[in-house]
């Protein structure tokens, strides 16, 4: 299965950069355990094919909505900011 991914490359907070990576899948029970189970893995499967991952999210439609999973700060970050386009693919 090919799961879409944003790569991508932001100013943090304290004026440095971080990389992240957010995965359009969602686990297929969508239970918070399930769900972290997938991002732990997709994340792992990013960082082999080298891309550079500090933070991570999945983004999934429920109830007609874009919602995210993931680490807190970048669900925070994503959730203002919106759904970035797709830059990879990943086989998962």
């Amino acid at each position: 299965m090919r799961v879409n991914t944003a790569h991508l490359r932001e100013r943090a907070r304290n004026g440095g950069w971080i990389n992240f990576a957010v995965f359009e899948a969602k686990s297929s029970s969508g239970t918070r355990d399930d769900n972290a189970r997938l991002l732990a893995q997709l994340t792992a499967r990013a960082r082999r094919a080298n891309l550079q991952v500090d933070q991570s999210a999945l983004a999934f439609m429920s109830g007609g909505q874009v919602q995210f999973f993931g680490s807190p700060s970048l669900v925070e970050y994503l959730s203002k900011s919106g759904l970035p386009g797709w830059t990879h693919t990943i086989e998962a």
